[in-house]
């Protein structure tokens, strides 16, 4: 099946001026963002609606995508999240029993630009060697002085809280209310596909909005408390750290992953650092420190706890439990003496390898065990 429209002349254009020419499709021009690459071979929807991608363009390193289409039930957010797409090639044709459209087609409704024909191999060589930067995508052949104008407004990355501009609104309820374990979930760009692994684990959760109160969210009696995935810096999100604290003396467990790993660590004491590409693909080698077993995970992130598998400069409450095999970084952490423990990676998969998911088994066993000592009839 085919429905796609075929694309005009545009580029893109990185802040180091770099020059790379495609054909582009659909979207506003023209768009600024920090540009990363991901290496995820599928899972494109899950990715394009990531909240974590919010405020970047993303490189496909997959030569061809789309060739499976889209459907209403594969996205881990309500709209398309990231500022625009490079590809190599876009599949006009696809097949796949759960289709529902073509992707080239939710590009044109999401008002996402797409630039094909790039050479992605050398895009990410860049990306790889310079390091990830500002890039503006655009119509026409050359960069014109609009373009050019709009890439120099573009903000860095640091310094940006973008986790107040994905969260919910308000609060909101998924799962069976009758559940016997209750979670709150504090939504700094929480996907979906971790609500359902919760209502998998038998918990009723409650979604708060990023800056909800530590006094409101132990109002709630949660059984324990989960810190999500998002994009942006994790020091620009300064009001999280003095409310997870909050909660941590209270004894309620406390799990987080990517961004809520972020945060976790410097709740405790830790500095975070910008990481020259960042980590983003469904096949990132992490080793578990204890046992020294091996993980393939799911990973989005730019931005890391400072430190190694030796400790954590500033946070000697803090140990490491997992560590990334490529470059050293700190993909795991727990506290020594409270029931909170947080990763890098996405446990949850989606997309991306089910090696971690047991790490909500994990979560749930420390929930179960707070909720017996908790209930005055136990």
């Amino acid at each position: 099946m085919s429905d796609a429209p075929r694309g005009r002349p545009g580029f893109l254009l990185l802040e180091d001026g770099t020059l790379f020419r495609g054909n582009l499709i659909g979207g506003t021009m023209p768009t600024v963002a920090e540009v990363v690459f991901t290496t995820n071979m599928s899972g494109y929807q899950e990715v394009f609606t990531d909240p974590s991608y919010r405020g970047q363009i993303v490189v496909m390193t997959a030569p061809m995508i789309g060739n499976y289409g889209v459907n209403t039930s594969d996205p881990e957010s309500a709209r398309a999240q990231v500022a625009g797409v490079v590809v190599r090639e876009l599949s006009r044709s696809y097949s796949n029993w759960r289709a529902e459209g073509s992707l080239a087609s939710w590009f044109e409704t999401s008002q996402v630009p797409v630039l094909e024909d790039v050479d992605t191999r050398r895009l990410t060589r860049h990306l790889r060697s310079a390091g990830v930067m500002r890039g503006v995508i655009a119509d026409g052949i050359e960069p014109s002085r609009e373009a050019l104008i709009a890439l120099d407004a573009c903000p860095a990355m640091e310094g940006l809280d973008l986790a107040t501009r994905v969260t919910t609104p308000s609060k909101y309820e998924w799962g069976n209310p009758s559940a016997p374990y209750h979670i709150v979930a504090y939504d700094f760009g929480i996907k979906r596909n971790i609500l359902r692994l919760f209502a998998e684990h038998d918990c009723h959760v409650t979604v708060v909005p990023a800056e909800t109160p530590a006094e409101e969210v132990l109002g709630l009696a949660p059984n324990g408390v989960f810190l999500s995935n998002g994009p942006g810096d994790p020091a620009a999100v300064s009001y999280a750290p003095t409310v997870v604290r909050t909660i941590a003396r209270e004894g309620v467990p406390i799990f987080g992953i990517c961004l809520g790993h972020q945060i976790l660590g410097l709740t405790f004491g830790a500095r975070t650092v910008k990481m020259p590409y960042g980590h983003r693909g469904g096949n990132h080698p992490v080793r578990e420190v204890d046992s020294g077993r091996v993980l393939i995970t799911s990973q989005n992130h730019g931005f890391a706890v400072e430190g190694a598998d030796e400790g954590i400069p500033g946070a000697p409450d803090l140990e490491v439990t997992h560590v990334n095999l490529n470059d050293g970084s700190i993909e795991g952490l727990r506290h020594r003496s409270m029931p909170i423990f947080a990763v890098q990676y996405h446990p949850e998969a989606a997309p991306g390898p089910h090696d971690a998911r047991p790490l909500f088994d994990d979560f749930m066993k420390t929930v179960r065990s707070h909720a017996a000592t908790s209930d005055p009839n136990s």
